[in-house]
């Protein structure tokens, strides 16, 4: 039986770019995620699909992500890392996205698909001859 999943996430990812805060750790300065960033994770994390057994094979993850204003930039990393235990492994087998924007200023939230690639297609007018 192939692996094929679809879930959905509420709440507005954090980017994963601007997701992060510097803070001082003694006399060391440090990277960490952005207070935005480790809530949406927690409460991410808790929503996530139970019972499931991590898929060892390589993925396509379809995912539309609806964010509360026009203003974030489309940017999924964040859930993808989010995943890795629970639905696949490790993101690295993550072989093809389709991500796509949307607004809903009410309820902002992610609907995933996650499947099993049997292979790997590209689209005809992305093909180039070496």
């Amino acid at each position: 039986m192939r692996f094929d999943i679809t879930f959905q996430i509420l709440g507005e990812p954090a980017s994963k770019a601007n997701s992060r805060k510097i803070v001082k750790f003694g006399n060391r300065m440090a990277s960490i995620k952005s207070d935005k960033a480790r809530r949406y994770w927690k409460s991410a994390e808790e929503q996530l699909p139970r019972g499931i057994v991590p898929t060892k094979k390589d993925v396509c993850v379809e995912m539309v992500i609806y964010y509360s204003t026009r203003r974030p930039d489309l940017d999924e990393s964040l859930i993808l890392d989010i995943m890795q235990g629970y639905i696949y492994e490790n993101d690295r087998q993550v072989k093809q996205k389709k991500i796509y924007w949307q607004l809903d200023r009410d309820q902002p939230r992610s609907v995933i698909r996650v499947y099993e690639l049997e292979e790997l297609s590209f689209p005809d007018n992305l093909k180039m001859d070496s």
